[in-house]
């Protein structure tokens, strides 16, 4: 296991045009993905939680640390005695002593016991990068979501206004009577339901600002604008890369150190069946009738371990260690799996958006100058008009799902997938969860 922990992701391809990183005011600049992660990560409560259990950890493995698990034990001792004397005054005397006693384990449970403690401490600091790199993906993909919307809004208010200019031809020309009115209600209502998609778009605008609010633990006013793209630069990695990487992600770390843990807590309570050595040394002046005497004692004490064998220890200990043990491998199973679904989801998303770019984005805007120039000069009827403005939205809207799907896919392999690797230390618990 790697001693060395890094904490900061950079989650995600370039999706931004932006490069800010400070934290400042939402409400003083738009919101860029490197803002939204440092928001995020500054403000999640499941990071700050992560982080709280660092101080558990490291206590217990201060305590393991100690030169012996057992403190040692001093007694003192205050005797009054009264000696009898045939046929005369009877004599008093006030003794005291000292003690100490030490108890030794000695079937190595110190040394397993510290083990345990220095496993549960890696799992401790793998768990909150790992943390950070899920609150990170989740605020990348409120991110992207955000982006999403405001397009879907730009794309619906640039059909909608070619729908108005198209209703206001056809009104006039159903006033000149060079179109019958049911061509005129035809583009009314086309112009109506554009409307109401704008609306819904809108709506969809103000949930995922909310959503983005939610997850910053920020006010709906302070989540104005998201300043970037959804066209991502090219993968700098392979599947076979992620997969390598993979196997070292913080979460599989983080599983790895709490089996061990497990499996050194599960020797430390075999160990406690085999009784513990108790060594005990004590001073004891005593006065007598004719002079003092002084008492050394050494003793050892061992308990027979006849009736009681930890029986219950040992079985919650086992327990611990298979029920982290079935964890380990089932989440190694599924990052493999994740890893590779995503992987081929992300590759067909690619081909899906390159393809419906290569297909639309270059006739799209020439097709929307064309559609109203040829309504206006009477060459289409408001029938092949709205049909064109139809397919046009539909294909606007289909590319802008795909580019905004691959690009969750893209946050969600990244994540799976640990990458990239080398992270830079959390703030948050860099002064004192940093191995």
């Amino acid at each position: 296991m790697k001693n060395e922990v890094q904490f900061r992701p950079f989650i995600g391809a370039a999706l931004m045009v932006a490069t800010s990183t400070s934290l400042a005011s939402p409400a003083d600049m738009p919101l860029t993905l490197n803002h939204t992660l440092d928001i995020a990560e500054h403000r999640s409560t499941s990071i700050m939680a992560a982080c709280a259990t660092y101080a558990s950890a490291q206590g217990e493995l201060s305590d393991s640390r100690a030169l012996l698990w057992n403190n040692p034990e001093i007694a003192i001792e205050h005797r009054r005695r009264e000696f009898s004397r045939a046929g005369g005054l009877n004599a008093r005397h006030t003794d005291n002593g000292i003690g100490i006693s030490q108890t030794f384990e000695l079937a190595g449970q110190q040394g397993s016991r510290r083990d345990a403690a220095q496993a549960f401490l890696d799992s401790v600091k793998w768990t909150i990068a790992n943390t950070q790199r899920e609150v990170r993906a989740e605020a990348a993909t409120r991110f992207i979501e955000l982006l999403a919307a405001q397009e879907r809004v730009r794309i619906n208010e640039q059909a909608l206004e070619i729908l108005r200019r198209g209703a206001e031809l056809v009104t006039k020309r159903v006033q000149a009577g060079e179109e019958s009115r049911l061509e005129g209600n035809l583009a009314h209502v086309e112009a109506e339901r554009g409307e109401n998609q704008l609306v819904v778009a809108r709506e969809q605008l103000t949930q995922a600002r909310s959503a983005l609010a939610v997850l910053l633990q920020l006010d709906l006013n302070k989540v104005q604008e998201a300043l970037g793209n959804l066209d991502g630069s090219p993968a700098e990695y392979t599947l076979t890369e992620l997969l390598d990487i993979a196997a070292r992600r913080p979460l599989l770390q983080a599983s790895a150190a709490k089996t061990e843990a497990a499996r050194y807590r599960l020797a430390v309570e075999r160990g406690a069946v085999y009784p513990d050595l108790t060594v005990g040394l004590s001073y004891s002046p005593e006065r007598d009738i004719d002079g003092r005497d002084r008492i050394t004692t050494l003793s050892f004490s061992l308990p027979l371990p006849l009736f009681r064998r930890n029986g219950s220890g040992i079985g919650r200990a086992l327990t611990e260690f298979d029920q982290a043990t079935i964890e380990r491998q089932s989440a190694e199973r599924n990052t493999k799996t994740d890893v590779t679904t995503l992987w081929q989801r992300f590759e067909s998303l690619g081909q899906r958006t390159e393809r419906l770019q290569k297909t639309v984005l270059p006739s799209l805007e020439e097709n929307q100058k064309l559609s109203l120039k040829a309504l206006q000069a009477g060459e289409i009827g408001i029938p092949q008009f709205l049909l064109v403005r139809r397919q046009l939205l539909d294909s606007a809207l289909d590319l802008l799902d795909a580019r905004t799907e691959l690009q969750r896919t893209r946050v969600a392999l990244e994540n799976s997938a640990g990458w990239p690797e080398a992270l830079e230390p959390l703030a948050a618990c860099v002064s004192e969860a940093q191995p």
